[in-house]
């Protein structure tokens, strides 16, 4: 017992040692942890959730927090959002300080899904049930792509393959409406390689790119850290390294690496008819909509934040106040839009 005592202790004080931990204890024999703590039980009184979000100050958190307060106002239900940032070890404090405050569920957005063994035991050891949106966690590894389906933490959020394959549809429509030449022409695919669902989202359109084109076009992997200025950077240097392709066509894991590649591309001197950027989110997007200028921000995927923040309270809700289980996964819907109908269909610029 104190030597599982001193593996906590030492867990709380450096993410570095989540995974070494983690494992270790499943091979000493430790009770595995249940995903979204399916043996917590029912709430009787009133419910208070903790909504735990990295990058809250973007357009899409912010949307999903309105989402979830407005849900928790419908049932009842106190909540207490909190702004990760993009800070990893900030999840597990202020995971234990909501446990502390006696909340009755945890929802989650992390930062970076290695927290996920620490995260998933700390709510386990406070009988809180857990639950993941947008961002997939494991409760044995820090690799969500590489965990067994059992072990994967239920989540709210949309479909990764879903999205993908929507705007990796709508670039090849582009690209042929184009009739631009395959061999001078590059796809781009810009995300954070470390964040399971955005390399889903990749993946996805790519192939459904290359089913729908109709050509061979090669793509060039970027690594981002999936922000505007971090994915115009990475894609910047890859068109200076590529001095000889004529049309680009940029896809990634959210709106801001394609806005980007779009800036970048702008800056390089390619003009509007040569870019074919495809956004995933549409809040960035709609931004160069605005202006009624050609830009080479041709469509973007819209995803409303606020559906799946009230998703996952009402799932939240459902479990803790009439036993319901978790599902594995729930999607929230999907619309692709562009600079003809983002107006209509309720895309907010940020």
């Amino acid at each position: 017992m104190s030597t599982h005592r001193s593996r906590r202790r030492a867990a709380a004080v450096a993410l570095g040692t989540v995974v070494t931990l983690a494992l270790g204890a499943c091979s000493s024999g430790q009770d595995a942890v249940k995903p979204g703590g399916d043996d917590t039980a029912k709430v009787e009184g009133k419910i208070s959730l903790t909504y735990l979000q990295k990058q809250g100050d973007q357009e899409y958190f912010i949307g999903e927090a309105a989402g979830a307060e407005a849900k928790a106002r419908e049932l009842g239900i106190d909540l207490r959002v909190v702004n990760l940032g993009n800070d990893a070890n900030k999840t597990i404090s202020e995971v234990q300080s909501a446990i502390a405050q006696k909340t009755s569920g945890l929802i989650v957005v992390v930062p970076d899904p290695a927290v996920g063994p620490q995260l998933a035991q700390t709510a386990k050891d406070g009988n809180v049930a857990l639950l993941t949106s947008d961002d997939q966690i494991c409760t044995t590894g820090p690799d969500p792509s590489a965990c067994a389906p059992d072990a994967l933490v239920p989540r709210i959020g949309f479909s990764g393959a879903q999205m993908g394959g929507e705007v990796g549809k709508r670039a090849a429509e582009e690209f042929k409406k184009a009739g631009w030449n395959a061999a001078d022409t590059r796809t781009v695919s810009a995300w954070k390689q470390d964040v399971t669902v955005c390399t889903d989202r990749v993946k996805a359109a790519e192939k459904a790119f290359q089913d729908g084109a109709g050509a061979d076009v090669k793509n060039i992997a970027v690594p981002t850290d999936n922000t505007p200025t971090g994915a115009q950077d990475k894609i910047a240097a890859t068109v200076t390294a590529n001095p000889g392709v004529k049309h680009w066509i940029v896809w990634g894991c959210n709106d801001e690496n394609v806005q980007g590649g779009v800036t970048a591309l702008e800056n390089a001197g390619f003009k509007a008819s040569d870019v074919i950027g495809v956004g995933l989110g549409a809040y960035l997007a709609c931004k160069n909509w605005s202006s009624g200028k050609p830009s080479g921000m041709k469509a973007a995927l819209f995803i409303n934040g606020a559906d799946v923040g009230a998703l996952a309270v009402q799932t939240m809700y459902d479990r803790l106040k009439n036993g319901k289980a978790f599902p594995k996964e729930a999607s929230a819907p999907t619309k692709m839009v562009d600079a003809a109908n983002w107006k209509a269909s309720g895309v907010t610029c940020s």
